[in-house]
């Protein structure tokens, strides 16, 4: 294997892979490429259980940056997703940027070893954190354009603003951040690991440049097409240089079954816009296929087959779900009837190491049908505390309730015990013997899961019942602040409003922010907090602030009584309703 590396990269340095190429035969190269690019598993594949195929997969995030053709590299290893170098007569082309500044400080010292020429532009493939807050690092001027889908800004702004909280929570319980450096953390299915969290700081550069379906960007012996892709997010772009037949995946493709759904939590993500993006990419015939997640695939015939039998794989879970759909199946009816075929499930790239066909199904019956199933017992459920009551007395009382729940802990049957202890534990949180057993459950299941995400998900769950606390992820700083709009943060406050501290008001504020020129109006009416981009007819309150003083006291890092006391925050009609009506909205927890 280490040979094969070698004289690869040799050849890519040298410019002369193209001459190999005619020279030796397609299959016999394919499989040259196969053995450097996917390291085959020390274990036949069809004998390792679940757990030990996600271990084996680690092999998949070696760090470095590697050649894949000439004045072509990937940067693996350093965080969760990948940064691919494009480099022409004159400086490069970036494409993504890491999770946060520390992690692309590191890989920039790394591509500078390699190949050190100034950037001419930084792509973003999408909005998704693991892909964006390193730009401040990677393309530090801001005469360094950053090129990104005409969506990408409001996507980030939605997720940094308004879902932090909760995005942020779930996300460290899918990667396993706080399962880093035990025994229990492999690695996060498509990267050896989330690189965010506590200790890492943000470093986001805006698009300053953006596009709607399609781009040329020209540089000095480069040629780059960006195409609109969408898949794994509506705003993906993949870049395709046709000299070289590169063509870069962004996330539409990875070494792993697709994340149709993310367990952290995600707008309903359209799979057949997905296949057909797939359809598009390989169309263009790539001899080298770049993705920004895990390893490069080499070879046009490999590619094709390869990109072929994913789009296969996603179209298959799509039309069986709805096939049983339209059959009147439920959610989980179906996930017991979807399966991919085994020439699918067979692939090295279609394992259930990220992405879950299970999941998968009941996210396809849900961008459909929505959350109803078509069962009328879940039209109006009851709530668990009554459900939970009712299930004790069915079983003859909360004695022969915990000696069912004991004896499932005792077989194993972890998810019987996760359903148990969830009427044990709502009935009491403080049941010292129900908060073992769940905990045992979790980390059963999780032991057994393959996919990165469940084990990871499963696992950390286990430590919160232990104690563990997850607070918000990358605390918010100043320069974060700053680079967000207003109207992200206005959103954000209708969302936090405490409706029992505001019934009783009906108040109109009004906002100007002289600096950048904009103006806002907070009708807060009886718990609802209305929200217009426009100065209001008669408030009751006027406040004149500065931008970004004003995003720093919703962030909390000000608070009202010290900007007025500095002369930072001036209100006409009254200091302490406004204060009062500050304090309707909550901190996000």
């Amino acid at each position: 294997f280490r040979n094969v590396n070698l004289f690869y990269s040799t050849l890519a340095f040298s410019g002369l892979e193209a001459t190999v190429m005619q020279g030796v035969e397609m299959s016999l190269w394919s499989r040259l490429q196969r053995l450097w690019k996917s390291p085959a598993p020390s274990t036949p594949q069809g004998s390792l259980t679940g757990p030990e195929v996600l271990l084996e997969h680690s092999n998949v995030f070696e760090k470095g940056v590697f050649p894949v053709t000439k004045g072509v590299w990937v940067a693996i290893g350093y965080g969760l997703a990948n940064v691919v170098i494009l480099e022409g007569d004159e400086g490069v082309v970036l494409v993504d940027s890491l999770g946060s500044r520390e992690s692309a400080e590191e890989v920039k010292e790394a591509i500078t070893a390699v190949v050190n020429k100034p950037v001419h532009a930084l792509i973003l493939t999408h909005n998704h954190t693991d892909h964006i807050f390193g730009g401040g690092v990677l393309a530090p001027d801001p005469d360094i354009p950053v090129v990104a889908h005409e969506t990408t800004s409001a996507l980030i702004d939605k997720i940094v603003s308004r879902l932090r909280p909760i995005i942020t929570r779930r996300s460290m319980r899918q990667f396993g951040n706080y399962l880093q450096g035990s025994s229990d953390f492999v690695n996060s299915g498509i990267g050896p690991f989330l690189d965010a969290g506590p200790g890492k700081t943000l470093a986001l550069r805006r698009p300053t440049q953006t596009l709607q379906d399609k781009e040329v960007l020209e540089y000095p012996g480069m040629r780059l097409q960006l195409l609109h892709a969408p898949g794994e997010t509506d705003d993906q772009l993949v870049i395709w240089w046709p000299e070289k037949r590169v063509l870069v995946g962004a996330d539409n493709f990875y070494k792993a079954f697709p994340n149709l759904y993310a367990i952290r939590g995600t707008a309903h993500r359209d799979v057949m816009q997905w296949v057909a993006s797939l359809d598009t990419m390989r169309s263009l015939r790539p001899a080298f296929l770049v993705p920004c997640h895990t390893r490069p695939v080499v070879g046009e015939e490999l590619i094709f087959e390869t990109l072929t039998c994913y789009r296969d794989a996603i179209q298959y879970v799509h039309d069986q779900t709805v096939r049983w759909m339209n059959k009147g199946l439920t959610p989980d009816e179906i996930v017991e009837k979807v399966q991919l075929p085994e020439h699918l499930r067979s692939k090295p790239y279609l394992q259930e190491l990220y992405g879950s066909v299970d999941w998968s199904v009941r996210s396809v019956f849900q961008g459909y049908l929505g959350w109803f199933d078509g069962n009328p017992t879940h039209l109006h459920p009851l709530p668990p505390q009554q459900k939970a009551e009712r299930l004790v007395r069915l079983a003859g009382g909360i004695e022969a309730f915990r000696e069912q729940t004991r004896q499932a802990v005792q077989e194993k049957e972890w998810q019987w015990v996760l359903e148990l202890t969830d009427s044990l534990l709502c009935l009491d949180k403080e049941d010292s013997e129900a908060r073992g057993w769940r905990i045992q459950a979790l980390r059963g299941r999780g032991l057994q899961e393959s996919s990165a995400n469940g084990r990871n998900y499963y696992l950390t769950r286990a430590r919160e019942w232990e104690g563990l606390d997850i607070p918000l992820m990358n605390q918010a700083t100043p320069e974060l602040l700053q680079s967000l709009p207003l109207s992200a943060f206005f959103g954000a406050m209708a969302s936090n409003l405490n409706p029992e501290s505001a019934a009783e008001l009906d108040v109109c504020v009004g906002f100007r922010f002289s600096d950048v020129g904009e103006e806002f109006t907070v009708h807060l009416r009886h718990g609802i907090a209305e929200i217009q981009e426009r100065f209001p007819e008669n408030p009751a309150l006027t406040v004149t602030v500065d931008s970004q003083i004003w995003k720093e006291v919703v962030a909390r890092l000000r608070t009202p009584a010290v900007a007025f006391a500095q002369g930072l925050l001036d209100v006409e009609g009254g200091r302490l309703l406004f204060v009062r009506v500050m304090q309707c909205f909550e901190q996000p927890a």
